[in-house]
């Protein structure tokens, strides 16, 4: 059981739903999904629902933590680079490329880069 997990929603225990109550007749709670995986908000919340309903409480609080924009960002040629892959005309294989997302140049990748998640080509911000 190690592997179950608890949703991170700050209210899940406040939906009623069939699967949420657990305990027996007379002293029935409703309770936080466990699982051993979720499929929302990076396998932390059992639901969409859930999810907004975190962001909507600690939103202000994870900004401020990490760090809010306070700038325009902006894509240069030097950072418009991207990772891509065409098929042939058959769609029998690939080519891997790193497309510029300003100039659309490319320049050829072999699959090892195009997998690598460290690979890139940006040099701007």
């Amino acid at each position: 059981m190690s592997g179950l997990k608890y949703c991170q929603g700050p209210e899940c225990h406040m939906h009623k739903t069939k699967d949420r109550i657990k305990g027996t007749k007379g002293s029935k709670t409703y309770q936080t999904r466990r699982r051993s995986k979720f499929y929302y908000g990076n396998g932390n919340f059992c639901s969409t629902w859930c999810q907004d309903q975190w962001l909507t409480k600690y939103i202000e609080q994870a900004l401020d933590h990490f760090g809010r924009t306070t700038e325009a960002k902006h894509l240069t040629e030097q950072n418009a680079w991207y990772k891509d892959y065409d098929w042939d005309r058959s769609y029998e294989t690939k080519s891997y490329i790193m497309r510029n997302g300003i100039t659309n140049e490319q320049r050829p990748l072999t699959e090892e880069q195009f997998r690598d998640n460290t690979y890139t080509l940006n040099t701007g911000e």
